[in-house]
């Protein structure tokens, strides 16, 4: 039996490979740091200050590190990163969607300032104008938010052969991040948007043999409400696209779960697997909505699924993350049977048991649907995740240059911020809401949850270069990147940056053969 001791230091356990046994990932939001990588830092001397007034001290690597007893090694993988292939799915489809939605943005923007009307002396400040570039062209510039930030020092850059992203066009020159603050004029268009769209998906999932990839089309740019349900199930696998066979399909499907649980839930407390079950039964209390998942029955359901994928997929077994996976298939699913709009402190105990059952086997199946693309993210070393933050690092370098070198200057490494980012695919960073609509467009799209995140964790960078150029201090910058202020973010939010990390997306797959080394 192992110490106390030998327990809080999981890395000199020696740990029995039974089924279903816990991998322990410490630091699995901030993994802590590696002082074999920051002895520059050591050497660095202190500016003394110009001015006699005392500035704010800034803090050293040295010194955050001192007040952590973290332990963390990232290793050391010479092999190079993996070529990225351009993706699949219908470019011209796509670009259109994504200049559909800033042209859409633009447009409520113009109604809302001509209702205000403001007088001459309250006109706003035009925005410099950037490249324009037709919904035609593929040319590669500069990007909006650099454009707006470049000294003339760095134009002599330009010629450099590694090539920006494409800019957003004119209509796009809104920031990101900005708050929705649409009219009532604005409203009622969308409201008309999203009817005639909600009919176009009744439309297509109404026929006998669904077509699976206009469906994709159609979902990249938001699922309505009312058919998510249905259409994660389909982009997912889990139903056929035979509307005769989905019947028997859900019913041998749930069927199946429960012999599961009855088989293998029992042995949560044996001594192979209780380590498991009491770590799943830590870790959920910590998830969010706290209103959602804190309640008996929620948590219950949360357990069982969690126990069981461990169980059955013995090479990873529950890491933490996994957890966070379960929530939007759950909230989707739930919601097609509660009608109170915010499902966040929806009462799940007035669900009737048989659907509540339903709804749990079918999050199992699509979340384990989900895992099986990536699931050497959560496999011994995690080397997915670690994969994925060097791909990440080497993209960045290539869109941003300016932003990549401010972050080696100040010895802020991409696995200290951008592992929580590919372990939890986002979810700690941005609100439920926004997780939901990100997830239509990630099933929508080839290799989704893999491939096409890292270019939407590279168009997150892009968001925030300006904050984070502004950063000048090790310890601000990196906890400003572990607490991006995205809790006001709507779908609107989300739609501009899935424009952009397509924009990226594209701009990456179709650039010279440098820059795929």
């Amino acid at each position: 039996m192992a110490s106390d001791g030998a327990r809080k230091q999981f890395w000199k356990r020696s740990n029995s490979k039974v089924p279903g046994s816990i991998q322990h990932v410490y630091g699995a939001q901030h993994p802590p740091f590696d002082p074999l990588l920051h002895g520059t830092l050591l050497k660095a001397t202190p500016k003394v200050p110009t001015t006699p007034v005392k500035a704010k001290r800034v803090s050293t690597f040295q010194e955050f590190e001192s007040n952590t007893s973290d332990a963390w090694d990232a290793g050391e993988d010479d092999d190079e990163l993996l070529a990225m292939a351009a993706e699949s799915l219908n470019t011209e489809v796509v670009m259109e969607t994504a200049n559909r939605v800033l042209r859409n943005h633009s447009q409520r923007q113009e109604r809302h300032k001509l209702q205000e009307a403001p007088g001459p002396e309250q006109k706003p400040k035009p925005l410099a104008e950037p490249h324009l570039v037709p919904s035609g062209d593929l040319r590669l510039v500069k990007s909006v938010s650099e454009s707006h930030t470049s000294c003339p020092a760095e134009s002599a850059s330009d010629s450099v052969p590694l090539q920006r992203s494409q800019s957003l066009p004119h209509s796009a020159t809104v920031a990101l991040g900005g708050t929705s603050d649409s009219s009532t004029l604005g409203s009622s268009v969308l409201s008309e948007r999203e009817a005639f769209r909600l009919d176009k998906f009744k439309q297509l999932l109404a026929g006998p043999n669904t077509d699976l990839e206009e469906l994709r089309k159609l979902s990249w740019s938001g699922i309505p409400k009312p058919v998510r349900p249905i259409t994660w199930k389909l982009l997912s696998g889990y139903l056929p696209a035979n509307v005769d066979r989905r019947p028997a399909t859900l019913q041998r499907k749930q069927k199946e779960y429960f012999a599961f649980i009855e088989h293998y839930y029992d042995s949560r407390n044996d001594e192979a697997h209780q380590d498991t079950y009491r770590q799943i039964h830590i870790d959920i209390p910590r998830m969010s909505p706290e209103a959602l998942i804190l309640q008996p029955k929620v948590t219950e359901i949360f357990e069982r699924i969690l126990f069981i994928w461990a169980i059955r997929h013995p090479a990873s077994g529950y890491v933490q993350g996994i957890n966070d996976l379960v929530t939007p298939f759950f909230v989707v699913f739930i919601c097609e049977y509660i009608e109170q709009e915010d499902v966040d402190a929806a009462d799940v105990s007035r669900v009737p048991a048989d659907v509540l059952r339903n709804v749990e086997a079918d999050t199992y199946w699509c979340m384990s649907k989900l895992l099986d693309g990536i699931q050497d993210n959560y496999t011994f070393a995690q080397p997915g995740i670690q994969m994925k933050v060097k791909m990440l690092e080497e993209l960045v370098s290539r869109i941003d240059e300016q932003v990549h070198r401010h972050l080696e200057q100040h010895e802020v490494r991409y696995l200290q911020f951008a592992f929580r980012w590919m372990n939890n695919l986002l979810m700690r960073e941005v609100p439920l809401r926004c997780t939901v609509r990100l997830w239509d467009t990630y099933q929508s799209e080839p290799e989704g949850f893999s491939r096409f995140h890292l270019y939407v964790c590279a168009a997150f960078l892009v968001r925030w270069r300006k904050e984070i150029l502004e950063e000048r201090d090790f310890q601000e910058l990196l906890l400003f990147l572990q607490n991006l202020p995205t809790a006001q973010w709507g779908d609107e939010d989300i739609s501009l940056l899935l424009a952009e990390a397509y924009r990226l997306k594209f701009a990456f797959a179709d650039a010279p053969n440098h820059y795929k080394k």
